[in-house]
């Protein structure tokens, strides 16, 4: 009856075990409800003839002067005559203006420089993109429209793009200045940063843009109004020269887009850190007053300044600049902490009619960690705080800037002032190398939010930044590389923000006319192009089926793309192809075919373009980069494909068994391997297109095309020791019955019995271990076989000079009667199949891990067994030995770990197991971005300290020999 009992309790403690992996694990899918694809396609009819050939102005600054020379390269080497008057007739900041037409042209008439301005760049739009003068009152729907700050100061040396594997987020724009010692900054560097704003500056006011974020804050603040003035730094600190060496060099670099009209934000992540800042505010009860007397210090410098962005939810190593001893750090977790910082930071904006912009970006658990998604955190963490200098920023999507996701709820509640987010260079969609026409897609969002949220007053466009600076093409905006492929989508936002209602086809073709040709035929080629472009992109990068559900796993919401790692690792972990399939079973044809429909569309795309005439295009050049970008996109879609193709049959392998899934699978693989080698050959070595990155793919294949023969080698294991149960050979007769029943583990064995004792357990264990990892992980079998050899060991040394066969034998027969379960799954279809169901079977799951876990405590349970039994231990001495031998096992794997470190010990074994993503560890961190604590190996190790201290009193309390307790 009590060893019924001990039973009983083991599969309730695997019962728990199993409860709690389960709760961990956290994988659930369901249907979610996306945004529709809208139709781009409108009819492109003829451009209209420019109506003036000249401006007339009663004002002359920089800034109008500019507008007027928009309009002028607009209409020159044109026959038009008209003249373009324009009559400023005061000095407010509104955008509005009126147009009317004349005997002699157009006269164009605003209250002030702002709304002359942007009539005169809608003019030169119009004239430029074949659109008729729209005349009467002219009002922008949205008063805020912000952008980035594109490319400025980005390296364009090919050498930092040359490995595609650089995975830096930092995005400051004048770190490339700094000198490490007085004077501090490069002054030949500041002026090519500053020429370089000036271009995107009047780039972007002339298409409709008024504001612009720029990166910084901490490092233009001393924090001379804290304390004494130097109560953060130190007198003869460099941060205090070097800061006001990059005011003095950078306030006028700043300054001239507000000179242009523009807006202009600094943005920081908070907190934002350097050394000495770290240490005093962790003496300080009032972090926040630090941070305020810094940005009133930096709305005094920067006295053009409109305000300050902030965001909370990202941070770290990944966007420290080299050399830069200022970093950030996610430390603004909670809801009241949240509130703290806005009050304290809108406290300064309102005292000097500044405005704070806090962004809702978070990726993490509770009320902050889903305040992007989550409208009930969102009222949780904002609801009542309305400060009219508050704008909060969102984006426009249910998570990151993907398809295949609906529209972002959040936008839909709250009090605030609020402007929405876009990225007009999808960093998850090539990084705009692939033609990418967004322009219907968001004016379809921008409409709906605007229906549902009146307080909705801006947006802000993302030209250049999002994601990896330098790990995707070498494109930077007006500057390098194709980027007038994704300007259109820059070019739109600027359009859809002033009109909304403007019809995206339209916006489309009229961007098409000025940047490419303005011959009809050229134009409807390169818009149906453009407008199958979406199309082409959701079936070439994305699997529909697991795309259409919100996943989760892991406490995190994974993607909807993410077969495809961040922006260009493929991807093959078990964990995400085993649920893509898992979720797209019932439409695995249909899955398949869209892959090939976008490799269709691609050649269709292709073709309509190369059948335009060269000398209809402006710039022969660019037709040509369209055609090699199109060629690319052809190249991948082709390859995703067939790699799409290939992972899927052999899931249905491993779910099915079927014999005609793996002659599906094994034609796939052969085709996939093909088109993988032409694709990586041709475009390898491209910096503008270049290749995916397919390691992680392959490594995964590897594994998985080895599973039929480790399911054979699992059979022939497997049925050898089923066999060898019932061979009537004492040795291994001996070791079975000492896994079943160890208090009658034998004695006095011959040398035979005592080698097989040891040998066979331990072949079994390697052959086995090593089958369950495709022969090809030894970090995990390091640290399995590792602990079944320490745990052995030191119960070895534990019975000092006594006969150890009878001990050796419960080992080895406990290890015998684990494998045998591991290879019964093995046996099925091999490691691919374990893991599968691991993945994807709660049910088979739970089961697996009850009897496995009850069958791995057994060994402890059957050590003291034996010991108590065939030693004459008593209760508390066996007890302490089996905490003894388990915690110097622990103790073993913490500090191995530890050594190692947790990061890179993760990454290693996760390389060579194929389960998570291999682009975790080399992009977000597998210990970061699963929130796994960076203590754990130190807890592991102090466990192992724990129960290797308590063994050795267990054991000590009495002495050898002692009596038996029964």
């Amino acid at each position: 009856m009590r060893r019924f009992v001990v039973v009983v309790v083991l599969l309730a403690l695997g019962a728990g075990v199993a409860f709690g992996l389960s709760s961990a694990l956290r994988l659930s899918w369901q249907p979610a409800s996306v945004m529709a694809e809208p139709s781009s396609r409108a009819p492109q009819p003829a451009a209209v003839p420019a109506p003036v050939g000249a401006v007339e102005m009663n004002r002359h600054t920089h800034r109008l002067d500019v507008a007027a020379r928009a309009v002028t390269d607009a209409v020159a080497g044109r026959s038009a005559r008209g003249v373009l008057k324009v009559i400023v007739d005061g000095n407010t900041g509104d955008e509005g203006y009126r147009l009317d037409r004349t005997a002699t042209g157009l006269t164009l008439t605003a209250a002030g420089e702002a709304g002359a301005a942007a009539g005169l760049y809608a003019v030169a739009d119009e004239i430029r993109s074949g659109r008729p003068v729209t005349t009467g009152t002219v009002t922008p729907r949205l008063g805020l429209r912000l952008t980035d700050a594109g490319s400025v100061g980005r390296d364009a040396d090919a050498a930092g793009w040359r490995t595609g594997t650089d995975y830096s987020l930092n995005s400051d724009i004048v770190t490339g200045t700094l000198l490490p010692r007085a004077p501090w900054v490069d002054q030949a560097a500041v002026e090519r940063v500053a020429a370089e704003f000036r271009q995107f500056i009047d780039h972007s006011v002339a298409q409709g843009y008024n504001g612009v974020v720029v990166p910084g804050f901490l490092e233009y603040v001393t924090f001379a109004q804290v304390g004494d003035g130097h109560a953060v730094y130190r007198p003869g600190d460099p941060h205090i020269a070097r800061a006001r060496a990059m005011v003095q060099a950078f306030a006028p670099v700043f300054r001239y887009a507000a000179d242009m009209g523009m807006r202009v934000y600094f943005m920081t992540d908070m907190l934002a850190l350097s050394g000495p800042l770290e240490a005093y505010l962790e003496k300080q009860d009032d972090q926040w007053a630090v941070y305020q007397a810094g940005l009133r210090e930096l709305f005094a410098s920067m006295p053009f300044a409109s305000g300050l962005m902030v965001r909370i939810g990202e941070g770290g190593s990944a966007y420290q600049a080299p050399g830069w001893d200022y970093f950030s750090r996610i430390a603004v977790t909670t809801p009241d902490q949240v509130r703290a910082m806005l009050r304290a930071f809108l406290e300064v904006a309102g005292e000097s009619d500044r405005d704070i912009i806090f962004r809702t970006w978070t990726v993490g658990v509770g009320a902050v960690g889903d305040l992007h998604t989550n409208p009930e955190s969102y009222e949780e963490v904002l609801g009542d705080l309305t400060d009219p200098r508050l704008i909060v920023s969102t984006k426009f999507t249910l998570g990151d800037f993907y398809s295949h996701l609906p529209l972002n709820t959040t936008l839909t509640v709250g009090g605030q002032r609020r402007i929405v987010e876009f990225q007009g260079r999808r960093e998850f969609e090539g990084f705009g190398s692939l033609p990418n026409d967004l322009t219907a897609l968001h004016a379809s969002a921008l409409r709906q939010l605007l229906a549902r949220n009146p307080r909705i007053e801006g947006v802000w466009l993302w030209t250049q930044d999002g994601g990896p600076l330098r790990a995707g093409p070498r494109t930077l905006y007006l500057r390098t590389g194709f980027w007038q492929l994704y300007d259109l989508n820059a070019y739109a936002m600027g359009r859809l923000a002033r009109d909304p209602d403007a019809d995206p086809g339209e916006i489309t073709a009229g961007w098409v006319r000025r940047t490419f040709s303005s011959d009809p035929a050229t134009v409807a080629a390169i818009c149906r192009m453009f407008a199958s472009s979406r199309e082409a992109i959701t079936k070439g990068l994305y699997l529909a089926p697991y795309a259409d559900y919100s996943v989760k796993a892991l406490g995190l919401e994974p993607p909807p793309m993410m077969w495809i790692f961040e922006w260009d690792i493929v991807t093959g972990d078990s964990a995400v192809l085993s649920s893509i399939y898992a979720i797209s079973r019932g439409h695995l044809d249909e899955t398949i075919a869209e892959g090939e429909q976008a490799t269709a569309i691609a050649a269709e795309q292709r073709a309509a373009v190369a059948a335009t005439d060269p000398a209809t295009w402006h710039d022969a050049a660019l037709r040509t980069r369209l055609l090699n970008t199109l060629d690319y996109q052809s190249d991948l879609y082709g390859t995703l494909g067939a790699y799409r193709t290939m992972f899927l049959r052999r899931a249905q392998w491993l779910d099915t068994g079927s014999a005609v899934a793996r002659e599906q699978w094994a034609a796939a693989e052969a085709g996939y391997r093909t088109a993988r080698d032409t694709y990586v050959r041709k475009w390898g070595g491209d910096l503008d297109l270049p290749a995916y990155n397919f390691t992680a793919a392959d490594l995964g294949s590897e594994r998985f095309d080895r599973d039929p023969a480790m399911a054979i080698l699992a059979r022939v294991l497997l049925g050898l020791l089923l066999v060898s149960i019932v061979v009537p050979w004492r040795p291994v007769r001996a070791l079975w019955r000492a896994a079943i029943m160890p208090w009658r583990a034998s004695e006095n064995p011959t040398r035979t019995a005592r080698w097989v004792a040891i040998l066979l357990p331990a072949a079994v264990l390697v052959l086995s271990r090593e089958i369950h990892t495709w022969f090809a992980a030894p970090a995990h079998l390091l640290v399995t076989l590792g602990s079944w050899a320490v745990f052995a060991l030191v119960a070895r040394l534990l019975v000092g000079r006594r006969d150890p066969y009878a001990l050796c034998t419960v080992i080895g027969g406990v290890a015998l009667l684990r494998t045998v379960l591991l290879l019964a799954v093995l046996a099925i279809r091999g490691p691919g199949y374990y893991w599968f169901q691991f993945w994807t079977n709660p049910g088979a799951r739970t089961a697996y891990v009850i009897v496995s876990f009850a069958s791995f405590a057994w060994l402890f349970v059957a050590t003291a067994s034996v010991l108590r039994a065939r030693y004459a231990w008593s209760r508390r001495r066996a007890s302490g030995a089996v905490l003894l031998a388990a915690g110097a096992t622990v103790l073993a794997v913490g500090a191995l770990i530890w050594a190692v470190g947790l990061e890179s010990a993760l990454s290693a074994w996760n390389d060579q197991m194929a389960l998570l993503p291999w682009g975790l560890h080399r992009i977000l961190g597998i210990v970061t971005f699963l929130g796994i604590p960076p203590a754990l190996p130190v807890w592991i190790t102090g466990t192992g300290v724990v129960l290797t201290i308590l063994g050795v009193i267990g054991i000590r309390a009495v002495p050898s020999g002692g009596t038996v307790q029964r």
